[in-house]
């Protein structure tokens, strides 16, 4: 498996939350080469059933959604106002080029004035102040794109030095590209559990996939993979990740600890590099949903370290993102939950 392929090919398939049906598409094609036994839901959620033959079931789940913006109004000039769709950083969006995705994709700019006529007290304005400039004026643009339509940043996969690359919906198109990297690895061996796999739509906007797949899959453990927090200048180190230094073991009170505890042995067993993340209260992933639906889920979180959260140039080291894979692998090969 190309991973490095894969991922760029995950981060390229737009897919703003509400609006993922392109990358649900490219993740069936994904797993089509570890099953048949596949669907996409009407919220776009892709369930994926991989081994079975056990008596309890294993749900690795990722969301496959992006943050993103979406169309709220057009004025008479012509120009396009915009609200947030998920927690994307408004400083980023300033004097960007932009793709609305309406009948066909239409390019624009956020507008900006230039440093000439602006005052020095000028401040980044409120993304309910800005706006975006197509050339179109409101005639024809009212043909061609509708109030709700999505709006993703313009933005490349750049490979980076060490192995580094940094790209546009890394969060969380790394787990998708982890759990895909697991299935290679267990697809010729025996696995202790049954295993599904959910890729998961619109958990930037309030878990929502996640809520509607634990009813239809109540899996007995699930191991939630997202991304969190790696190091920058600006952070305090005790609070985050390190980049490259491998998959983080989530430690939370709404986590199974024997779960975790029994991660932390497999990467010590297996020399896969780790590192902890412990969360005082709830994990702000899908893992927070699954662990309380119906009857509840022995439920645990690895993430993969990033830089630049919610951001266009979110990046990411593929050794991390390998290790995620290769402990997930080995925890639906040995079991022992």
């Amino acid at each position: 498996m190309d991973l490095n392929k894969t991922l760029k090919e995950l981060c390229l398939s737009g897919g703003v939350s509400g609006d993922e049906k392109s990358c649900a598409e490219l993740c069936c094609r994904l797993l089509s080469q570890y099953t048949d036994d596949i669907t996409i839901d009407s919220f776009n959620n892709v369930i994926a059933h991989i081994k079975r033959g056990k008596d309890k079931t294993l749900l690795l789940d990722a969301h496959l959604d992006m943050v993103g913006l979406v169309v709220t109004y057009i004025d008479e000039q012509g120009f396009i106002k915009f609200s947030k769709c998920g927690g994307i950083d408004g400083r980023s969006l300033f004097a960007q080029t932009v793709t609305i995705h309406g009948k066909e994709n239409i390019k624009g700019i956020v507008s900006v004035l230039p440093p000439h006529v602006k005052s020095k007290s000028d401040e980044i304005p409120d993304i309910g102040d800005m706006v975006i400039d197509t050339g179109y004026t409101k005639e024809q643009l009212s043909n061609l794109i509708m109030y709700g339509d999505s709006i993703t940043i313009d933005s490349e996969y750049n490979e980076l030095l060490n192995g580094r690359v940094s790209a546009p919906a890394i969060d969380d198109r790394a787990g998708v590209a982890a759990i895909l990297y697991a299935l290679e690895l267990i697809k010729d061996k025996e696995c202790a559990y049954n295993i599904d796999v959910c890729f998961s739509s619109q958990e930037e906007g309030g878990e929502v996939g996640a809520k509607i797949s634990s009813y239809k899959l109540n899996p007995d453990i699930i191991i939630e993979c997202d991304v969190s927090f790696a190091v920058t200048p600006d952070d305090k180190p005790y609070e985050c990740g390190k980049m490259s230094k491998g998959v983080m073991i989530g430690i939370s009170p709404s986590l199974s600890r024997k779960m975790s505890y029994r991660l932390i042995d497999i990467a010590k067993e297996e020399n896969i590099p780790y590192q902890l993340e412990v969360m005082s209260d709830g994990t702000g992933t899908n893992a927070d949903v699954y662990t309380v639906s119906m009857g509840g889920c022995i439920s645990s979180t690895l993430s993969v370290p990033i830089k630049y959260m919610h951001m266009p140039v979110e990046s990411v080291d593929i050794e991390d993102i390998k290790s995620t894979g290769r402990l997930m692998a080995e925890f639906c090969v040995k079991g022992g939950i």
